[in-house]
């Protein structure tokens, strides 16, 4: 792949095996493996158990913003079709092919290729904005809560870099966008002032995008419960946006490897043990690869049709 379009995919698996293998070298890994492997079913469950009612709602908010645009995008197919778009993004390099697929599959008559992408694209960029909200609330509140220059360094770094890494693919595709379908840039901003800030519209989508953001988070929780941190939850808590806006940095595969790297840093400037943020961030994606495991039958149905 050329420089020009930006880090290849051999690139990002290097990043993410490099990374973890660095870490779980620095810190006990055979420890933080066998705990991995000792993973609370229960606790598991329920984490798989909220991935699925995210993804039901993940999928409405999308069915919602496609039906504002003028498409006929049915909730069983906005259901399958975002199963299918999550387990792409945890299997491919890049996290953004399942993304890619959702708006090609939903192209149809009723609407063009540029209402699928704009659909796509705002119902993302709307719980983005209120993922980024909840990490600076948070950032804010665990810096009252634990006053730190090494801590205030570790957060704001890993939201400006997750934020600057969230601009440049926005910024790379968007002129890609421009080079190929000229309008579709201008379109997305009109069609965001329709359909995000009409007053129901907003409404919707702040609620249901908080709803999603506290789904993340709780399955992140979840997950902490299902390896046996005893760390507080009330400590926990606000540590996780900031932890989960790093996965936005685009050089690894499904923020494999980055996501482990900063919870260390995190956790650490956080007066807290190191291989447990370890432990709680290699615990959210193993979860969150298990749950995106539907995906994988509707892709298998999708290549026998």
């Amino acid at each position: 792949m050329s420089r020009k379009e930006g880090i290849s995919p051999a690139l990002r698996v290097v990043v993410s095996a490099g990374v973890l293998a660095l870490l779980l070298q620095v810190i006990d890994g055979g420890d933080v493996l066998s705990r991995l492997g000792r993973m609370d079913l229960l606790w598991a469950g329920a984490a798989v158990l909220l991935s699925l009612l995210q993804i039901l709602l993940l999928a409405w908010r999308w069915q919602y913003t496609a039906r504002r645009l003028g498409t006929a995008l049915d909730y069983r197919d906005a259901f399958g079709e975002y199963y299918l778009g999550v387990f792409l993004n945890q299997v491919l390099p890049g996290g953004v092919m399942g993304d890619v697929t959702r708006a090609w599959r939903q192209r149809g008559p009723s609407a063009g290729t540029g209402a699928a992408i704009t659909a796509v694209v705002l119902e993302r960029a709307s719980a983005q904005a209120i993922m980024t909200f909840a990490a600076v609330v948070s950032a804010l509140a665990l810096l009252l809560q634990r006053p730190s220059g090494a801590l205030t360094v570790v957060i704001g770094g890993s939201i400006a870099l997750s934020l600057t890494g969230l601009l440049a693919v926005v910024a790379v595709r968007g002129m890609r966008a421009l080079s190929t379908r000229g309008a579709l840039a201008g379109r997305i901003w009109r069609d965001a002032r329709a359909v995000l800030l009409q007053p129901q519209a907003l409404v919707f989508h702040l609620a249901t995008g908080t709803l999603a953001v506290a789904s993340y988070v709780g399955v992140f929780l979840a997950g902490a419960l299902a390896v046996g941190v005893d760390t507080s939850l009330f400590v926990l808590l606000p540590l996780v946006p900031p932890l989960l806006m790093t996965m936005l940095i685009p050089v690894s595969v499904a923020g494999w490897g980055i996501r482990e790297g900063a919870a260390a840093a995190l956790w650490g400037a956080a007066g807290l043990q190191a291989s447990d943020g370890i432990l709680l961030s290699m615990a959210y994606g193993v979860l969150v690869l298990i749950s995106s495991l539907p995906g994988g039958i509707v892709l298998l149905r999708a290549r026998r049709r």
